[in-house]
């Protein structure tokens, strides 16, 4: 596929979603900005080699769909959420959604973490261009240690994983960390529906009623029961 190929696809999924939610101009043409530039890498991206670097595609952000995005401001306005958490922030897209919601509530905080140092920058960056950077606290490093303590529970989790060579998927570690951390009646969204993930949501013990949305091949929707 090449970039005309990427950019008109691009283009389309955005375009079939409808009008968003998000109806602020500055965000969205930030939003617009960072989606028009997504690249995909010609070896197939960390799914193809999941024993690879992250910084080897440090140049790369692997994001969420738009429709995910609105999907997450429209339910974070919903429940007046202020206070949610990300995994991973890589450029900062899904961020823009969940700041604007934050800012559109009344005020509150994203707490988002990654792993790249340049992705960390890049996200500060576009957070800065739509006026939304004093609602986000980036923490640079292993999610699976930054996010071992929210400060207090938070509303909403996005977890949107790395893959790995071996062993537990980085979705399931870090869902382990976050799930106690999610209030009750809180919102969960997997991005990539890795099987040990899906086995953690849909476990009855763990305390989430879940449902796959069709968005992006598979959004996995849960709702923290207790």
């Amino acid at each position: 596929m090449n970039i005309d190929e990427i950019e008109k696809f691009l283009r389309e999924a955005r375009a079939a979603n409808g009008p968003s939610p998000l109806q602020d101009a500055q965000v969205n043409a930030v939003i617009d900005r960072v989606w028009l530039s997504q690249r995909y890498p010609d070896d197939g991206g960390p799914r193809a080699n999941p024993n690879c670097n992250p910084e080897d595609y440090a140049d790369y952000g692997f994001s969420i769909f738009p429709a995910q995005g609105d999907l997450i401001y429209l339910l974070c306005r919903a429940i007046r959420a202020t206070r949610v958490v990300e995994f991973a922030t890589s450029v900062g897209f899904s961020t823009l959604y969940f700041a604007a919601a934050m800012r559109d509530n009344g005020g509150g905080t994203v707490i988002g973490s990654e792993l790249v140092r340049s992705k960390v920058a890049t996200a500060r960056h576009n957070l800065a261009e739509a006026g939304l950077a004093s609602y986000v606290d980036i923490r640079e490093g292993d999610g699976r240690q930054t996010l071992r303590d929210l400060g207090s529970p938070v509303d909403f989790a996005l977890i949107d994983g790395w893959p790995l060579g071996s062993g537990p998927s980085l979705a399931r570690q870090v869902i382990e960390v976050v799930a106690p951390q999610i209030r009750t009646g809180g919102f969960l969204m997997n991005d990539n529906g890795e099987s040990d993930y899906v086995d953690f949501v849909r476990d009855p013990a763990n305390g989430f009623l879940s449902i796959n949305v069709p968005i992006k091949g598979g959004t996995l929707l849960s709702i923290k029961l207790f």
